[in-house]
């Protein structure tokens, strides 16, 4: 494809470059660098190459563009402006202030057109890998004839990182996984600046990216703008030749490594690392307007501009969504059942219908019960798909039967699967595991879940504080939950990750004590589509209680909490736990009743839940006039007191577990009834 590109477009380019420079210097404060010199890339990107439409900003066949280097916010926010995709100029005048559409990084339903919430540097790269395997998976759930690339649900995904993200482990653990996974419909283009905010990245970074990529199995080219640091020359034209060859490779992710200098063309700052994250300085703003032909004033443009960025991209979108709407029209005609899917999971419902599976009396670990429920969910939901990280056989993600989300070479005996499978292999990333299920999310079109064990969940941390900000309904399912795992001992054992998820707010951190009780949670978990959750399970067996007079329906998971089991008379206690110490609690219930103690005990799989319900609930569950109170709960006791209350107590773990058999570490640990028994009898005095 042939670039056009004229001098209103050149004009274009210098217009978004005075906008960044203008905006930081009206607030005071930001990153002006990069989106002083990236401005040609990011409009090619906007004006010639992507297909968006700027009346409808979730338009399913859009490409997504994805600014990894978020910091640069700017960088898109000018293009936003520029294209008319909801942004004005008093927005980028109001940059970085209260309520404003442009805050310091994109926000992901905030602003509209931005694709997911960037920031934390290379957390854009595996967002990126996610929108990219979803594209697939969504081709083959509601067109899987359709050849690759003429599909409705086909799309490319164009990322800018810097040098900071590739630094970054996120972004290389995302990177493998998206070469074994050939991902053709991905274009990450490489800011090679050499610059970060201590200076020249040589201090710190010296490795070959190119070949690192190459490695990988990327599609690998160089565009140098500094031709070889003799003369700063922006080749647009190479650079879209560049995009147009990686478009051609469709069975490796592509990855461009743009040679530039930070800041050019500042006439004395260009390629400083001062302008990287501070102002530029009004002497040298009113040095680059000069240069670059444009009026003194702060923000002064010319709209005759703004009205040609406007009118192609306008017209270029509606060109495209008027050929995809066609399309689509007839594609709904010949196919109402994925039609009436697609309307489904992109509302985030679930069938009426629905069926969870209900469990018999016995024992069963949680993560056994999660694996069967989601078995019985595979047919119900064909959006639903995950897997885990290296770890499937200990998680239970895997829906029997399903094959593997994996390219034709990948698969193996064992896993068996095709490019449109539903089982995924994540590999040993956990980080990248919880930014690509963010990025998978976020296309809105499946609901995607990963798992590890609990005590992992550090290493994936930074993406589920993502997508608890951006509201993505992720599930992270995290398995082996306490010193219950036994004999791997304390490096495996968690203590402190269930109070340290707690904290994130806006997760859901839910943990069964059955596994009539995990069913039930999947179930309200699925519902919940506007919140990202984990859902936190047990490695070892645990009763299945019989749910009927004696202990309440598992119904009340919903709720976060419920009476399970209730006192004999009016309570004089009353014993809260979640997981595997729901039992211990119904156990010490029957030696307390023996001894006149009436004692009801209240399971509470996720607070969280339970501080949503009205106050009359809350009391009916636990209530004020009852002071004596014992949760139970195998990790610290840090956030148990708003429920214990100043004459409550904890049963806790203060400290690191040990090696040896869950059962053991339960006894010395004090998580037995004796043990919670005599803590009740001397709360009571």
């Amino acid at each position: 494809m042939t670039l056009e590109w004229t001098d209103k477009d050149a004009k274009a380019v210098d217009t978004a470059r005075i906008l960044a420079a203008d905006a930081v210097e009206k607030v005071g404060n930001g990153h002006p660098g990069t989106p002083v010199s990236l401005a040609p890339v990011a409009y090619l990107l906007y004006q010639k190459v992507m297909n968006t439409d700027p009346s409808d900003d979730l338009w399913i066949g859009r490409d997504r563009f994805v600014l990894s280097a978020g910091h640069a916010s700017l960088t898109q926010y000018t293009q936003l402006y520029l294209a008319g995709l909801d942004m004005e100029l008093d927005d980028i005048k109001a940059l970085r202030t209260w309520g404003s559409k442009t805050p310091g990084h994109p926000e992901y339903g905030h602003t509209k057109f931005v694709e997911c919430t960037t920031g934390p540097l290379g957390a854009g790269v595996s967002n990126a890998v996610g929108m990219a395997m979803a594209a697939r998976r969504e081709r083959g759930i509601y067109e899987p004839e359709a050849a690759a690339g003429e599909s409705l649900f086909d799309r490319m995904i164009y990322c800018i990182a810097g040098d900071g993200c590739l630094q970054e482990g996120i972004s290389s653990e995302a990177s493998s996984l998206a070469a074994t996974q050939n991902l053709g419909n991905l274009v990450l283009i490489y800011d090679d600046n050499r610059i970060t905010i201590e200076g020249k990245t040589k201090i710190a970074f010296s490795e070959d990216v190119s070949a690192r990529y190459e490695a990988y199995g990327w599609h690998v080219q160089h565009v140098d703008w500094t031709n070889g640091g003799t003369e700063y020359v922006e080749d647009v034209e190479a650079l879209h030749a560049a995009i147009e060859e990686a478009k051609k490779v469709t069975d490796k992710p592509s990855f461009i490594k743009l040679t530039t200098i930070i800041g050019w063309p500042l006439p004395n700052k260009q390629g400083h690392h001062s302008v990287h994250g501070s102002k530029i300085g009004g002497d040298e703003i009113a040095a680059l307007k000069e240069a670059l032909g444009f009026e003194p004033e702060p923000f002064a443009i010319d709209e005759s501009v703004v009205e040609y960025t406007r009118a192609n991209a306008a017209e270029r979108g509606r060109a495209a969504r008027e050929a995809w709407d066609a399309k689509f029209k007839e594609w709904e005609q010949a196919n109402p059942e994925r039609a009436e899917l697609l309307k489904r999971a992109r509302a985030r419902k679930l069938p009426q219908d629905l069926s969870l599976p209900v469990f018999e009396e016995g024992k069963k670990a949680t993560r056994a019960a999660s694996g069967e429920v989601l078995t019985a969910l595979a047919s119900q939901l064909p959006e639903l798909w995950g897997g885990s990280a290296d770890l499937a056989g200990s998680n239970n993600t895997t829906m029997k039967g399903e094959p593997s989300f994996l390219p034709d070479e990948r698969a193996t005996d064992e896993w068996p699967g095709n490019q449109y499978g539903r089982t995924l292999h994540f590999g040993i990333r956990e980080h990248a595991m919880g930014g690509i299920l963010n990025g998978i999310n976020m296309s809105a079109l499946t609901r995607a879940y990963g798992g590890t064990f609990l005590v992992f969940s550090d290493y994936m941390r930074p993406a589920v504080r993502l997508a608890a900000i951006t509201r993505v309904p992720s599930i992270f399912v995290w398995t082996h939950d306490s010193v219950g795992v036994g004999e791997d001992g304390p490096t495996h054992q968690p203590v402190e990750h269930l109070a340290a998820l707690r904290a994130i707010p806006g997760l859901d951190v839910v943990r069964p004590s059955d596994a009539n009780e995990t069913s039930v949670a999947w179930g309200e978990i699925l519902r919940r589509a506007d919140r990202p959750a984990g859902l936190i399970l047990s490695r070892q067996d645990l009763r299945t209680i019989a749910r009927g007079e004696k202990y309440a329906s598992a119904e009340g998971v919903a709720n976060g909490a419920y009476v399970v089991s209730e006192a004999s008379s009016e309570p004089t206690l009353i014993l809260i736990a979640s997981g595997s110490e729901v039992e211990v609690a119904l156990d010490a219930q029957e030696k307390l009743e023996a001894d006149g103690v009436s004692t009801r005990v209240v399971s509470m799989p996720c607070q969280e839940w339970f501080d949503e319900q009205p106050a009359e609930y809350r009391e009916s569950v636990l209530p004020a006039a009852v002071t004596a109170r014992v949760s139970i709960e195998a990790g610290i006791a840090m956030g148990w007191s708003k429920y214990v209350g100043e004459k409550g107590t904890s049963v806790s773990l203060e400290h690191y577990g040990a090696s040896a058999s869950g059962a053991k570490c339960f006894e010395e640990f004090g998580f037995t009834v004796d043990n919670l028994v005599s803590t009740a009898k001397a709360l009571l005095g």
